[in-house]
């Protein structure tokens, strides 16, 4: 028996279609070894060492200490039983370096004693597997490495800084080598909206009419000088950049638009018709996959990734046969094989004829190509999205859409377009103005046909020079109108836009992309805006501290650098120890040596301030990070010189005026606005994190009990909170009835998510402050029988199956704390290194089993009231290490890229 291992289920269930009855497939479940995540996972033969914490002996060659995994041990005892009744090891992990480590870390668990091949393969096919077969080889030492190297170089990394950022900001906090780089571009495309100046600049437009087809043409020339456009503004002062523009403001564009009107007919000064081709993009690599997927489909990089790994580990298509749909789709290499090129070929040819069909052989142009043999493609281009719909559907559907469409349309002719150019002349009395119309038509759609560029048509009539334009003339006049613009600030990165950076300045790796996006959003660092990324003012403190002390280490091309010389690894051309040692200590040309670098820096870190300006009495305004909430601070603090950031509030958005607003406000929530006409206590309007709120009297100082308080809702105006108002919303919450099948009274109020309606427990969400107020018994009930919508949906990641012998489904959501699966009734969370997408009936079914059993025994073993006071002594003692446990449980990996 030939034992065959892979990483995950899906992937060992399909090649086991391919194989015959002598290979067993297993999995191996992802990752078995690793450096030690927690303290009680460090062995206690180095648990004395210095270098214990990072598991990374450094004074000895950088000799990593690997554990087994607390998930893994089941299934590698599972392999191992397999392992006795074989005579040969197949490892066919995935091509990359993790899946090279992968292999090596197994045969160094396993010890298998017969022959051991190792196996690689970009698409999950019947052909694919059987080349691979046939031509084993050994586990790649220098790949190996170039992974080990990665994973110590980030251990080092985030080990080394992370304390520094526990001590220096706040404490949970983590550093990463490419996570801390893309923070820093986030945080500095802020400080770039910022920094920019807004600039109003005019033009005028015409809309025109010639053979009944309605065109514009666009003020472009004034006296032979060229009108500014948003691109002649310097971002940082809203001047021109140049004089050799026209800077035309409102009262200029005005006298220009009523001239034009008077000094007709205009005349057609020039006509142009220039031939242009569109070329069709190459095939998908990691990055431009994420990057198309997010913009055309909305999908995350995360998600991209999950539904790509579903399609290339295999899919059933019917009668007991199994496939995968796509290539291998961590790749950064946009070569086609020829396979693909005739299969492609042949589809162009039969579905749009022989002149839409140009074979092509994109080069990768990145840097860094290095990952995979092919981009990522269908494996049977034969296999339209329209015969894919039989066997998937939804977000599977869509991307291999996507993807299919991206690849037979990099094989496909040029779109051929006509671009048209009119010029219109008009003299205003000793100034001559030029009007410009641009047109272009596509005259042979080429690859358009299957892509979709946003190219429109734009038909131009056919002028010729001299032509008059004016009442009679061979183009009328049909609207004249002097526009104004803005420039607008840089655009925040998006996922997609991110991802697209980090590849150009060569950071990361196509496995590291959707992770980091993920861990910059899950620590706080950076949070969405819409479909926009902004930085945390954590985010912000971090990037400040790192830039000025450790500046070196989260530059982009140090960190490229970096990439490079790991590459190098890969490629046999770079001893790996050389490296680590240049990095950690300084000896070679990679600076001075990260520990030299904190040890020397340490003391002189300062608590990092985010500087706003000053204000108008020339105090600093800053703003730092109290416990859980940042605070705008002026000059040295105190009474009236601070006040909360309004949540939601972002650094580009805090200006000077607006803090000083939010200082003045705050100082004013000392002064009464009135009194309480039945107690005589002073009422407060106070400018909290979460909006604005009144207050009825004063902190009690001595019970530190405090006074009663109520929520006017987000965005509620300061100004307008008068002792009225105060005094209403005050009053809450309003009885407004008694609900007739209960007996138990419908209240309303504002809470800390909005204005709702309740009754017994029962929420429901009112659509503004004031019906609060108005909402009768009769709406109220009405709202309260509507289904429940809750805050954060449950998300389902996909289905995972059905239960043997029963309907119940067995879906996988994407949880608040990670992804669990439920049959509708249980809960169960996935364990520690679990992957989504690779977890199969069997395995949600004993998870399921599980957590209900555990359910069951709390129940049980719920202590009697009479043995509590006995046992408490007892419990407490066991209770102490739990809680260090959990404390430990909760501190984020440091050493996450």
């Amino acid at each position: 028996m030939k034992l065959v291992i892979v990483e995950s289920p899906a992937k060992a269930k399909t090649i086991g279609k391919f194989l015959g009855k002598d290979h067993t497939v297993l999995a191996s479940y992802g990752h078995v070894r690793d450096l030690p995540s927690r303290a009680d996972e460090i062995p206690a033969a180095i648990k004395k060492k210095p270098w214990a914490r990072m598991a990374v002996d450094v004074e000895n060659n950088f000799a990593p200490v690997y554990v087994v995994q607390a998930d893994s041990k089941k299934q590698i005892a599972e392999l191992k039983k397999s392992l006795k009744n074989a005579d040969e090891v197949v490892l066919a992990t995935d091509e990359d370096r993790e899946g090279e480590a992968i292999s090596w870390h197994l045969l160094e668990i396993l010890k298998p004693k017969v022959p051991v091949k190792r196996i690689v393969f970009h698409e999950i096919t019947q052909e694919a597997i059987n080349e691979a077969i046939a031509n084993p080889r050994d586990v790649n030492q220098e790949l190996v490495r170039a992974q080990e190297g990665r994973r110590i170089l980030d251990r080092l990394f985030g080990y080394s800084l992370s304390p520094v950022l526990w001590k220096k900001v706040r404490t949970q906090l983590s550093a990463g080598r490419v996570q801390s780089v893309a923070v820093r571009l986030v945080v500095e495309r802020e400080e770039e909206r910022r920094a920019f100046h807004k600039a109003t600049y005019w033009d005028i437009e015409a809309t025109l009419m010639a053979d009944e087809l309605p065109f514009t043409a666009t003020l472009v020339e004034v006296e032979g000088q060229k009108i500014a456009s948003g691109k002649d503004f310097d971002e940082t002062t809203g001047l021109l950049k140049s004089d050799k523009v026209r800077w035309v403001k409102e009262d200029e564009a005005t006298d220009l638009c009523a001239a034009l009107k008077e000094n007709v007919p205009w005349r057609v000064a020039n006509v142009q018709q220039k031939e242009a081709k569109l070329r069709p993009y190459a095939p998908f690599i990691t990055s431009t996959l994420q990057q198309s997927a997010s913009s055309i489909l909305g999908f995350s990089p995360r998600d991209t990734m999950r539904v790509a790994q579903r399609l290339y580990e295999g899919v059933d298509l019917g009668g007991g046969d199994r496939e995968g749909l796509i290539t291998y789709m961590r790749t950064d290499s946009v070569t086609l094989s020829n396979k693909a090129l005739a299969e492609a070929e042949q589809v162009i040819k039969g579905k749009y004829g022989d002149r839409f069909h140009h074979r092509r052989q994109f080069s990768t142009k990145s840097k860094m190509a290095q990952e995979a043999h092919e981009a990522i493609r269908p494996t049977n281009l034969s296999r339209t999205p329209e015969q894919a719909a039989k066997i998937i559907h939804g977000d599977e559907l869509k991307l291999y859409r996507l993807i299919w469409n991206r690849t037979i349309s990099s094989q496909m002719a040029d779109a051929e377009l006509l671009r048209t150019t009119i010029d219109f002349e008009a003299t205003l009395g000793d100034k001559k103005v030029t009007l410009r119309s641009n047109g272009s038509v596509v005259t042979f759609p080429g690859f358009l046909k299957v892509a979709d560029s946003g190219q429109k048509d734009t038909q131009l009539p056919a002028l010729k020079e001299g032509d008059g334009v004016g009442p009679a003339e061979r183009a009328i006049i049909e609207d004249l109108k002097a526009l104004s613009h803005e420039t607008k600030p840089p655009a925040r990165y998006n996922e997609a836009s991110l991802v697209r950076r980090l590849e150009e300045e060569g950071i990361g790796r196509p496995s590291t992309y959707a992770p980091t996006i993920s861990t910059i959003q899950n620590r706080g660092y950076v949070e969405k805006h819409g479909k926009a990324l902004a930085p945390t003012f954590v985010g912000i403190a971090v990037t400040l501290l790192l830039r000025e002390h450790f500046a070196e280490y989260v530059e982009f091309k140090f960190t490229a650098r970096m990439e490079s010389a790991l590459d190098a690894i890969a490629e046999g051309k770079l001893d790996w120890v050389d490296f680590l040692r240049a990095f950690y200590k300084g000896e070679g040309d990679f600076g001075g040596g990260l520990a030299p670098q904190i040890e020397s820096e340490l003391e002189k870190i300062e608590f990092p301030t985010i500087s706003i300006g000053a204000a108008a009495d020339g105090q600093p305004l800053v703003v730092r990070l109290g416990r859980s909430q940042p605070f705008i601070q002026k000059g040295e603090g105190g009474t009236g010189n601070t006040a909360s950031v309004p949540e939601g509030t972002t650094y580009d958005e805090l200006t000077v005026e607006l803090a000083e607003s939010l200082l003045e406000a705050r100082a004013k929530a000392d002064e009464p606005i009135g009194q309480d006409p039945e107690t005589g206590a002073n009422i407060y309007a106070i400018l909290g994190p979460y909006g604005p709120y009144v207050q009825l009297g004063e902190v009690d100082k001595e019970s530190k009990k405090k006074p009663k308080r109520a929520g006017l809702g987000r965005g509620f105006p300061m100004e307008d909170i008068t002792l009225e108002v105060a005094l209403k919303y005050l009053s809450l919450p309003r009885h407004i009835g008694t609900h007739p099948e209960s007996g138990k009274l419908v209240r309303s109020a504002v809470g800390p998510y909005g204005p709702y309606v309740v009754h017994d427990g029962d929420y429901r969400s009112l659509g503004s402050g004031e019906e609060v107020f108005t909402t009768t018994l009769e709406e109220a009930l009405a709202l309260l029988a509507q289904p429940k919508r809750r805050g954060r949906q449950k998300k389902v990641l996909r289905e995972v199956g059905t239960i043997p012998d029963t309907e119940t489904k067995i879906e996988l959501f994407d949880g608040r704390y990670g992804p669990y699966v439920s049959d509708g009734k249980t809960n169960a969370s996935l364990p520690k290194g679990t992957d989504p997408d690779k977890i199969t009936v069997e395995e949600s079914m004993k998870l399921l089993e599980e957590q209900a059993a555990k359910k069951g025994t709390k129940k049980k073993k719920a202590p009697a009231k009479k043995k509590k006071a006995a046992t408490k002594k007892k419990a407490t003692a066991k209770k102490k290490p739990a809680a260090k446990k959990k404390a430990a449980a909760k501190k984020p990996a440091a050493d996450s890229e």
